[in-house]
């Protein structure tokens, strides 16, 4: 008859299991002293706790003289956050040391199995070890090494190891190491398919923690009608721990192809060259408390290598910008220093090499008066990239303005502007050779602004609308600069005008076209409204916003008309569920509309969502777009995008696809293209993309 017996044994140890003084307490339904080892031997249910960490195997001997704890058969060892179960587990309280046999071990989110294990709890050795990112499943990342050393809150690190998914591991790699205090973000993708342009493709990027804060990977595209693109990639960044450390993030990407397909022509009309890559770098750091640097690097050998092989990082930014910048801000002050350069031969850069500027932000000096300065030196340099002469010249600016607020309560402001700007032309080349040259020139005007609002006690759950409140704010601006288009003939105009529809600045130190300035005596009339609730989070909450201003012109440049287009914008966000966003101008002489984009926004939380927009731009454009996404079950949402041309009458764009969430872990999208039109792009496309989420 087996009779359950409880048994207690207080040991006072010198150098405890991480705490000092720890009273242990074994428990078992029988117990037994082995003569020969000198241990109590522990079956049935046994038991050793301390009060913070937990023993439990089938059997656990305990030698009190030598302080050891075996436990054998189901070993499980908890403390705190860390799990490990093992067929043996050997623990020795003075060197608070152990050693495992068969080991699976976790520490969320890492879950290990390794053939052994030893060490101590500040750094645990795993031998012969596989490490699973989440819950262990086919489609977890793994990676597989001969030892892991963990260091339980502190840092995951290897070397030698092999990165994969599920149970198969192909891809060697030299080093890794993972910050437990960083999250682990995964830079992981996946993209296959079919394009005519490319054949038949996929493209597979990783990116693995090597040190902290790096990562470092790489990038590798197959394209059968092209050949092969690769590259090494990586990210860095660091979030900071302390005031006094600094902030630094970045990344980098590169790609080198030696393309055999049908590359046809460049921007400038030229044939794309056989041999292709591509470098960018991004990076931003917090150099001191006051101090900041922005860098970034675009070099691509032609102007179509990123619109044919990563479309989705071209189109939104399509003119490669390189430059960097530090930036230092004082007290009310900035003071900054920048340089752009021109690497790629195909493109028209404005270059400083470099500019040094400081702004003097608006104070207040006395009687009611408020001055604002700024001043800068800079280095400009342009190279037609169709030929051309080029332009350069080195410039010295100031501009200084004064203004005096006078206001009545809270409704009503007006405030009087005047100021002057100096900018000193040295050396240009590429005009007419007259040499240096200084322009000065001088403003006035005003900005007043007409305050008003009315409130009702309108409420409706239905729409959660607690309370009107209507903010009506007429404004009205006014600049005077008569000879601002002095010495056009003979300054080298590297910062000019650019296109643009909307309503540009009026101040003259607001104006970027330093050296492509017009004169100005121009009023802008503008009426801002608003409509709000109350809300419990935010206090208020926008349901109508509503936009109207255009500029009235005494002195017009050539091509303006005397009144501008009329310029409104209109947001509407009556509730969480939609949302509508409208922007047009029209020309008040008849009525002709110039420009309308409008978008409008439905959804139903998680279950669907769909957005309907336009562009409208007289002579240049008018399409209609459709972004649709429903969520069929919890795996599986469909994906709708349709792009339809007015103009050509043709869907430049249709894509139709499912997107399906793999085990949390991965986010698969299937997607069939057709596009129409003359385009660098494939008519026809087939992708499968793969994603990384979760982790």
């Amino acid at each position: 008859m087996i009779r359950r017996l409880v048994l207690f044994v207080l040991i006072a140890l010198a150098a405890p299991w991480l705490q000092a003084q720890q009273e242990l307490v074994l428990t078992a339904e029988t117990s037994e002293f082995d003569g020969k080892t000198k241990e109590n031997v522990l079956r049935g249910k046994a038991r050793a706790t301390d009060g913070i960490t937990l023993i439990t195997a089938d059997e656990i001997r305990h030698n009190s003289e030598t302080a050891t704890i075996t436990a054998i058969g189901h070993a499980v060892f908890t403390r705190l956050e860390i799990r490990l179960l093992a067929d043996k587990i050997v623990i020795r309280r003075r060197d608070q040391s152990f050693t495992a046999e068969r080991v699976r071990f976790g520490a969320h989110p890492y879950y290990a199995e390794a053939d052994a294990a030893s060490g101590t709890l500040k750094e645990i050795i795993l031998t012969h070890a596989t490490v699973t990112y989440g819950e262990p499943g086919p489609w977890q990342p793994t990676f597989r090494a001969d030892e892991i050393i963990y260091a339980p809150g502190q840092r995951l690190r290897s070397e030698n190891i092999r990165v994969g998914i599920g149970h198969a591991q192909p891809l060697p790699f030299p080093r890794f190491q993972q910050d437990l205090k960083q999250p682990f973000v995964a830079f992981t993708t996946f993209n296959g398919g079919y394009r005519s342009s490319l054949g038949a493709f996929a493209e597979a990027g990783l990116q693995l923690p090597t040190a902290t804060p790096v990562r470092l990977g790489g990038d590798l595209g197959v394209y059968s009608a092209r050949g092969v693109i690769f590259g090494p990639s990586g990210s860095y960044g660091r979030v900071p721990g302390a005031t006094s450390d600094p902030v630094l993030r970045g990344f980098f990407r590169t790609g080198y192809i030696n393309d055999h397909g049908d590359k046809k022509f460049d921007t400038l009309g030229h044939p794309v060259p056989e041999n292709r890559g591509y470098v960018e770098w991004q990076h931003e750091q917090k150099l001191a408390e006051n101090l900041s640097l922005t860098a970034q690097l675009n070099w691509w050998k032609d102007s179509e290598i990123l619109r044919d092989f990563r479309p989705r990082a071209f189109f939104p930014v399509q003119e490669p910008d390189t430059f960097v910048e530090a930036t230092y801000a004082g007290v009310n002050t900035l003071v900054s220093l920048f340089a752009r350069f021109q690497p790629n031969s195909f493109q028209r850069v404005q270059e400083r090499l470099p500019e040094l500027r400081f702004d003097l932000l608006p104070r207040a000096v006395g009687n009611g008066f408020y001055d604002r300065f700024s001043a800068s030196v800079a280095v400009l340099r342009e190279a037609p990239s169709l030929g051309g002469p080029r332009l350069s010249s080195n410039r010295l600016d100031a501009d200084y303005s004064l203004s005096r607020p006078f206001t009545r309560g809270d409704w009503l402001s007006f405030s009087p502007v005047a100021g002057a700007r100096v900018t000193h032309y040295a050396n240009p080349t590429g005009i007419t050779p007259i040499g240096n040259t200084t322009r000065t020139l001088g403003e006035v005007g005003f900005d007043a602004a007409l305050r008003s609002s009315a409130t009702w006690d309108y409420k409706n759950p239905r729409w959660k609308i607690d309370g009107l409140r209507h903010l009506l704010t007429p404004r009205m601006s006014y600049r005077y600069i008569p000879e601002a288009g002095k010495g056009a003939g003979y300054i080298a105009a590297i910062d000019r005008r650019t296109f643009a529809t909307y309503l540009q600045p009026l101040g003259l130190g607001d104006q970027r076209n330093l050296d492509d300035l017009t004169a100005t005596n121009t009023l802008r009339i503008g009426f801002d409204n608003t409509l709000q609730t109350r809300d419990p989070v935010h206090g208020s909450r926008d349901l109508l916003t509503f936009n109207i201003a255009n500029d009235f012109r005494f002195q017009r440049a050539p091509g303006e008309r005397d009144v501008s287009e009329v310029h409104t914008e209109l947001a509407l966000a009556p509730a969480a569920w939609v949302s509508i966003d409208v922007y047009q101008s029209f020309a008040p002489q008849n009525f002709t509309l110039r420009e309308f984009n409008s978008g409008i926004t439905l959804r139903d939380g998680a279950v669907w969502s769909a957005r309907f927009s336009n562009n409208f731009l007289r002579g240049e454009i008018q399409d209609y777009q459709l972004d649709a996404r429903v969520r069929l079950n919890e795996t599986y949402d469909s994906l709708t995008r349709l792009h339809y041309d007015a103009r050509k009458r043709r869907f430049n764009e249709q894509a139709y696809g499912l997107s399906q969430n793999l085990g949390n872990t991965w986010l698969v999208s299937y997607i069939v293209s057709l596009y129409s039109g003359p385009r660098r792009e494939s008519h026809f496309g087939l992708n499968v993309q793969i994603q990384a989420r979760g982790f």
